[in-house]
């Protein structure tokens, strides 16, 4: 299996390297034949071939890998897109048409956080939605008519809000369930209440999961108050993108959060850290990598559960276990989660702790 890699800007290229040393043990450990092939983007990309993302490398993703791992970007200080600044994160969502943003979240009990027993997770579209740079065939979705007034358009589309409720429900078989709906039908009548119309569409093809529909500031307050009531939770893209930020920081650190971007039909999987690229601490090796370590697990889980392919599902559950063995010892944690070990050791710690378990095995 090939695998795509952009380390990308800011601390992508460190927590890249340490990535992609644990993902070599897993892939070692369990014989997957897995081989890497780096592309440039972001700024890299920016000054050798004049835009941060070029199409001939999601034209390379889309025919010729079976995942990708997509380092942090820093787009708000690109340059506008008519001068190369492309947002590099979704140019792959909408050019690969990655629709489901799996972005799970879980506490942990031996990191100090602040919602014992949550372990749920939110599956966001991220194709559509209030985003701008992805809800129009050709141009932007936000305008300014003069200079003291913005305007922003919003897409909801039945295509779009079916099939990320369908990949809900399916999860949620997988796991408790329960499924809630995240919506503002009350303000955003049609877009909302479209979204809606969807989830309880899909709903009627899965009797057994229970259903619940929240509005989307009342489910913040919840969230906070009982994290532990939620499984599933589907969102439109900006309420997603929003409660998955809050659920990670309310379960350790966003520094734990892994993520995912695929697409169910074609099977095409990017892994992506769900924080952003830390400029302020690039190239000083203190960053977090378990955030794209995680990630990258649940891209070989997908993969393999897409496939049928026992042993990428094993590699993905050893990496997730090994993250865990490690961050249970507190002097093993890098300094966001109050230790001291600096962002390649801790990844070359987690390799380690896969290796051990295939002598164990």
């Amino acid at each position: 299996m090939r695998i795509m890699t952009l380390p990308c800007d800011g601390i992508g290229p460190e927590i890249m390297a340490a990535t992609l040393e644990v993902v070599e043990a897993a892939n070692k450990r369990f014989d997957l034949g897995l081989t890497f092939h780096e592309e440039e983007s972001g700024f890299t990309s920016l000054k050798n071939h004049g835009i941060t993302l070029r199409e001939e490398v999601l034209d390379r993703a889309r025919t010729e890998f079976d995942g990708v791992i997509l380092g942090t970007q820093s787009h708000m200080d690109y340059p506008p897109v008519v001068e190369g600044g492309r947002n590099v994160s979704a140019g792959f969502r909408i050019g690969l048409d990655l629709y489901a943003n799996v972005r799970p979240a879980r506490t942990r009990s031996f990191i100090p956080n602040k919602a014992p027993g949550m372990d749920l997770v939110i599956m966001r579209e991220a194709t559509e939605g209030f985003y701008p740079d992805r809800n129009m065939y050709k141009g932007v979705g936000e305008m300014m008519p003069d200079p003291d007034m913005a305007l922003s358009v919003r897409k909801i589309t039945r295509h779009g809000s079916m099939r990320i409720c369908r990949e809900a429900f399916k999860l949620a078989m997988q796991r408790n369930k329960k499924v809630a709906a995240i919506h503002k039908a009350n303000s955003f009548l049609m877009t909302d209440g479209l979204f809606l119309e969807c989830f309880r569409e899909v709903a009627k093809d899965f009797p057994e999961v229970e259903t619940e529909e929240l509005i989307v500031d009342a489910f913040a307050a919840l969230l906070v108050r009982k994290p532990e009531a939620y499984d599933v939770v589907v969102a439109t893209n900006f309420y997603g993108d929003i409660l998955s930020d809050l659920a990670s920081e309310l379960s350790g650190s966003l520094g734990l959060a892994g993520s995912i971007n695929a697409n169910a039909e074609t099977g095409l999987c990017c892994a992506q850290a769900q924080h952003g690229s830390a400029p302020d601490i690039q190239g000083q090796n203190v960053a977090n990598p378990t955030s794209l370590i995680l990630s990258a697990a649940m891209m070989l889980t997908w993969l393999g559960e897409q496939r049928g392919i026992q042993k990428l599902m094993d590699a993905g559950q050893a990496i997730a276990d090994a993250v865990d063995a490690v961050i249970d010892v507190s002097e093993n944690r890098t300094r966001d989660l109050g230790g001291s070990v600096n962002c390649d050791a801790f990844g070359s710690l987690v390799a380690e702790a896969v290796a051990r378990e295939s002598v164990a095995a």
